[in-house]
């Protein structure tokens, strides 16, 4: 089909989980969209994405979720990522707008990003629009009013899932730095904080902007609980 026969594809990221945080420009799409794709468990066809969507979503919109499977297999990942872009490309093919709900901003650390590689592979000319969403880091700084970066500095920002490790790598050339995902090395990450000079300056917020939010300041006391699975780090290189 010729490009002038595709619906366009939103992007939309919906912030850090309060539904007053989401674009306005996203929530003018939301309105307009055919379907809503969102990414889910294979196992659980739960989204975050689109529960903090809801109050923005007209009553008669199509839900679809995407399955992603929780693994390690780059074969396997790779695969669901081109299944669901042949997917949503399919609907836009029949003249359909539709929206891809992701947490936070939807380039940043999110599954849009993958699905986005492969329907420009597919299809490069299809219509695109991908709107920026408030990320969690943004969100937990503004909670604790603490400045991100400042003059000069610099701003690593880490996936925790395989602990400290990554700071270790850039060690004093780091000013500022935000672990996402830090709920399951924990420890490392406070050792690696600690390591650095950085962990008298480091905070830790869980479930960000929800109801249940959590400010701990005590980042090394975190690897005696569980923290929850919504949790990041903050820390700041003492000037």
């Amino acid at each position: 089909m010729q490009k002038e026969t595709y619906g366009t594809l939103y992007g939309i990221g919906v912030g850090p989980g309060d539904p007053d945080l989401i674009p306005v420009k996203a929530i003018k799409a939301l309105a307009k969209v055919d379907i809503i794709f969102a990414a889910a468990s294979t196992k659980n066809p739960h989204s975050q994405a689109v529960e903090i969507a809801r109050p923005h979503l007209p009553a008669d919109v199509e839900l679809r979720m995407l399955g992603f499977p929780m693994t390690k297999d780059a074969g396997e990942k790779n695969a669901a990522w081109r299944a669901h872009a042949e997917t949503i490309l399919d609907e836009m093919a029949k003249g359909r707008c539709v929206a891809f709900l992701t947490l936070g901003d939807p380039l940043t650390y999110a599954t849009y990003g993958y699905v986005l590689t492969q329907i420009k592979g597919l299809m490069p000319e299809a219509p695109v629009v991908t709107i920026p969403g408030i990320t969690s880091f943004q969100a937990a700084a503004a909670r604790v009013n603490q400045p991100l970066v400042e003059g000069e500095e610099s701003l690593l920002i880490l996936s925790g899932v395989e602990g400290g490790q990554q700071l270790r790598k850039y060690g004093e050339a780091v000013d500022n730095v935000v672990f996402l995902k830090a709920y399951r090395n924990i420890g490392d990450i406070a050792t690696a904080l600690e390591e650095n000079g950085m962990l008298a300056s480091s905070v830790a917020v869980a479930n960000c902007s929800r109801e249940n939010e959590e400010v701990i300041e005590d980042v090394k006391g975190l690897a005696e609980r569980d923290p929850a699975y919504w949790t990041l780090v903050m820390a700041k290189r003492p000037r």
